[in-house]
């Protein structure tokens, strides 16, 4: 467990925190391009580490976000026009560039130079592989955005999407790098009612790498004493988790993206090593398709599964239809006789024991046990380096976005190899790439 103030200090990410100092000094991803579709495109609000900031594509296709609040007076820009390469504030006309230059202060002589005294706060943006990402840092340590494997794929072997979670940023990115809680909250229910068979107690091993964290989960294999079955998943800072998937297989990540200190953008992207996704897929994504069947309970979807589903959402929003205030649609009778959980979905079940841990989970109430062992070096790996940055030493991933070329990985192997330290497993994950 954390302490009262070693929780705060890890929660906590607005502009002056030192885990928001962390975060950052990292590209993040802030938007997918649909969001602000084509040149001209109406302003889209965006809020992102306790900061409320607007979005907006300019003539020329560039991609702006700034500062909410006009420098002006305060009138906020969501209702600025957006036009003529700029976004001007509808209060007194003043109009800014993506990068917050004032462009023009119509209300003011033509010969005044005020408007060269004048900048909104501006973050530089990119768009790449199928995202635009922002840095809300010092510009001058703004490096190369992370070279996932992801991003440097054909669009069609591709899938991105992202939806809000009502709680801390911590609580999604610890979800998501659980390999525990697989024998438990994503099962099916066998004919007698008990889950499939499965080694529900795994044996966790943790390293240190330049890009942030390893967990292996080592699983006894049932009926075979000759082999372990291994889970790696990478946690790469800041954010981020990679799912293992089978040698060759489609592999997913999580982005814990922090809104403010209790609200977060769970970011989830899925990548084909060689085939494109097709149509079909790419919808059962988005329908609830997934691993662990439909969201009926009726039982595993036709659809050939790209291995990952994101949760309905509230029309025009990015918030789950699936929530605390409707108790994310449990049914007990499914819960009685098909699911663990009788929560339709995947993404709906993390949704339910995430967000009711509270929007920032007391972690100084905790008990935990050595199935844990990932999620406590995760918290000292984020913790160390927050406080390594107040010294000022730089996060060495933010500097070497080579780093993130990795992939995860789940396989069965014999027993008498020697992973006890799990430092070759771990290497044999890189050397796929």
């Amino acid at each position: 467990m954390l302490s009262h103030e070693d929780n705060q200090h890890i929660s906590q990410v607005s502009p002056g925190t030192s885990v928001g100092d962390l975060f950052r000094r990292f590209w993040l991803p802030a938007l997918v391009p649909s969001e602000v579709p084509h040149p001209d495109s109406d302003p889209i609000r965006l809020r992102l580490l306790g900061e409320d900031l607007i979005a907006f594509r300019d003539t020329n296709g560039r991609v702006g976000i700034i500062q909410n609040n006009c420098p002006h007076r305060g009138a906020s820009l969501f209702f600025g026009r957006n036009e003529e390469a700029g976004l001007r504030c509808v209060y007194h006309g003043w109009k800014f560039s993506v990068d917050g230059t004032c462009v023009d202060m119509p209300n003011e002589a033509a010969e005044s130079d005020f408007k060269q005294k004048v900048k909104a706060r501006a973050y530089p943006t990119r768009e790449w592989g199928g995202v635009i990402w922002v840095f809300m840092g010092p510009p001058e340590l703004a490096s190369e955005i992370p070279q996932f494997e992801w991003a440097r794929v054909s669009d069609d072997q591709r899938c991105v999407g992202k939806y809000v979670v009502e709680a801390n940023y911590l609580q999604v990115l610890e979800g998501s790098l659980d390999s525990s809680h697989l024998g438990f909250l994503h099962t099916w229910l066998s004919s007698r009612g008990s889950t499939p068979t499965m080694d529900k107690t795994p044996r966790f091993f943790t390293l240190n790498t330049d890009f942030g964290l390893t967990i292996a989960a080592r699983r006894n294999v049932h009926d075979d004493n000759s082999t372990y079955y291994w889970r790696l998943t990478q946690m790469l800072m800041p954010c981020w988790s990679m799912i293992p998937a089978t040698p060759g297989g489609n592999i997913s990540v999580v982005g814990a993206v922090p809104i403010d200190d209790t609200h977060t953008y769970s970011w989830k992207i899925i990548w084909s090593v060689k085939d494109p996704f097709t149509a079909e897929q790419i919808a059962g994504a988005w329908n609830g398709s997934d691993w662990s069947g439909s969201r009926s309970g009726a039982g595993p979807s036709a659809v050939r599964s790209i291995g990952i589903s994101y949760p309905l959402l509230q029309p025009g929003t990015l918030l789950p239809a699936a929530n605390a205030r409707n108790d994310y649609l449990v049914d007990r009778d499914v819960q009685r006789s098909k699911t663990f959980t009788g929560i339709p979905g995947v993404s709906e079940q993390d949704l339910a024991v995430q967000e009711s841990m509270g929007s920032i989970c007391d972690r100084s109430k905790e008990h935990l046990g050595t199935s844990d062992l990932g999620i406590i070096a995760t918290r000292r790996r984020i913790m160390q380096a927050a406080q390594a940055l107040e010294k000022g030493e730089e996060p060495f991933a933010a500097q070497h976005p080579e780093v993130f070329h990795v992939r995860s990985v789940a396989q069965t192997l014999p027993r008498e190899q020697n992973y006890e330290d799990a430092p070759e497993i771990a290497a044999a994950a890189v050397a796929q790439i």
